[in-house]
């Protein structure tokens, strides 16, 4: 998996005020836990736009004031009207403790069913995947290759090497629906057999 390497400088004050003058600075208020201990730190928020607007996952190394620590985004919070990065909370890696990340779904090949006139539906993006660190696919690729008119490709259809998706197997990721012209052609090719 991909990794971003980040600085950040510890914090001594973890306040609401504190916390205001770091964004008029240019920094977000950022929190590591998972590890042996928490760290309360600040990072620039110039250094985390790779990280956070992005649909790519990956893993963070984070540099704090000389110690080295791997993670993953935890959770992110924004303001509400002007969309600027406000905290970040990251979870702290262990090569040896299973971890659940957010993948996203890549769709590959052709689909028939698009061929013959068929619209193609995804409903899922991304999937919860649970693997230790070193087993998290960058991407979970799905082949499009038997997808015919009506048919749909689930959840519980695709694996992924040592882990385990954690998304209810019964949901659909991408499906081809009948679009309207292959309907009307249809339409007017059973009126036609009717004369």
């Amino acid at each position: 998996m991909k990794s971003i390497a980040i600085s950040g400088s510890l914090r001594e004050n973890v306040g609401k005020r504190d916390a205001k003058e770091l964004r008029y600075a240019g920094k977000v208020p950022a929190v590591l836990y998972g590890g042996e201990e928490q760290y309360h730190f600040a990072a620039s928020a110039a250094d985390l736009k790779p990280l956070v607007y992005t649909p790519e996952v990956q893993f963070v190394e984070i540099d704090l004031e000389g110690k080295k620590f791997q993670a993953i985004v935890q959770e992110t919070q924004f303001h509400p009207l002007t969309d600027q990065l406000l905290h970040i909370d990251f979870l702290a890696l262990n090569d040896k403790k299973e971890v659940s990340m957010n993948i996203p779904i890549e769709l590959t090949g052709t689909s028939p069913g698009v061929k013959m006139g068929g619209k193609l539906v995804q409903k899922l993006r991304k999937l919860k995947v649970k693997a230790l660190p070193k087993d998290m696919p960058q991407v979970i690729e799905v082949s499009l290759e038997s997808l015919e008119v009506g048919k749909s490709v689930r959840v519980g259809a695709i694996e992924v090497k040592n882990g385990k998706i954690l998304n209810n197997a019964d949901d659909t990721v991408v499906s081809v629906i009948m679009s309207r012209a292959l309907k009307q052609a249809e339409q007017e090719a059973a009126k036609a057999g009717k004369k």
